[in-house]
């Protein structure tokens, strides 16, 4: 059913696999869209697995200076003054922890972690690839290397196990140590019990002093459902993982064929 876009006061996106394309880069007719649904009165909240630091210099290309809900709803922060406005961090010793019965259950995993702070680092221990290549890392000589710093998420990889069965596994051992998501191929996460990206665009939402029941949310992996639960109208990108498009109000193309662009013209016209 069309819903006249007045209703839709907020616009909540994902990056990865939603809003940027391929290569990294949002296209000119995504940024085009999201100028009209702006001159229609709808903020664009960015919506982020990704944490501060690996988002800046793309938030500078945009030109976005509202804002962002990074670190799966762990940080909040303001483009515009490049200042953090809200940080969660995963007690350390619970995340090692975790990790120790998540080995028990599925045997090794490599495991990376993503340091608070505007200018955190992410640390990746031997064995760990990087699943997103443009993403700077550093290697950590061995796990308590981790540990060094506060960090807002681990992030796990298995040799042999499918992400989906990675995270069900980590998501049965760690109980409420941790909340565990998919983000990405190759990328299952920890992250402080209770945080996600429901619990960051409520709170964005109430900054903004904007209803998430007038939302449009767009997303691509299964970390997006609890912002897709709490936002009026939700779409799914073509490429979505089967979990997120199973409770999707709608589907749109993928995020190569400028899916969220075609929505937003749709409704914003």
């Amino acid at each position: 059913m069309f819903t006249p876009p007045a209703a839709y006061t907020l616009v909540a996106t994902d990056l990865d696999g939603t809003l940027l394309r391929p290569d990294d880069t949002v296209s000119p007719r995504s940024r085009a869209a999201l100028a009209r649904a702006a001159s229609a009165g709808a903020r664009h909240l960015i919506v982020t697995g990704r944490s501060v630091p690996g988002i800046r210099a793309l938030l500078t290309d945009l030109g976005y200076d509202g804002l962002v809900v990074c670190g799966q709803g762990a940080q909040l922060y303001d483009a515009g003054t490049a200042r953090m406005l809200s940080s969660v961090t995963l007690d350390r010793e619970l995340a090692d922890t975790a990790l120790g019965k998540i080995e028990a259950e599925v045997g090794q995993v490599f495991a990376a972690v993503d340091q608070d702070g505007t200018d955190g680092r992410t640390l990746t221990e031997p064995g760990y690839l990087m699943p997103h290549r443009s993403l700077p890392a550093q290697r950590a000589g061995h796990r308590q290397e981790l540990w060094a710093a506060p960090v807002v998420k681990v992030l796990i990889r298995h040799p042999e196990l499918t992400d989906d069965e990675l995270a069900s596994a980590a998501r049965s051992a760690v109980g409420d140590l941790a909340s565990v998501t998919m983000a990405g191929p190759g990328t299952v996460e920890l992250a402080p019990y209770g945080v996600d990206k429901g619990t960051g665009v409520s709170r964005a939402a109430e900054m903004l002093d904007r209803d998430p029941a007038g939302a449009l949310a767009f997303g691509d992996m299964p970390n997006d459902l609890p912002m897709f639960r709490l936002c009026g109208h939700s779409v799914a990108m073509g490429n979505a993982h089967a979990e997120l498009r199973a409770e999707a109000d709608e589907i749109t193309l993928s995020n190569e064929e400028d899916g969220v662009a075609s929505v937003l013209e749709r409704l914003f016209g």
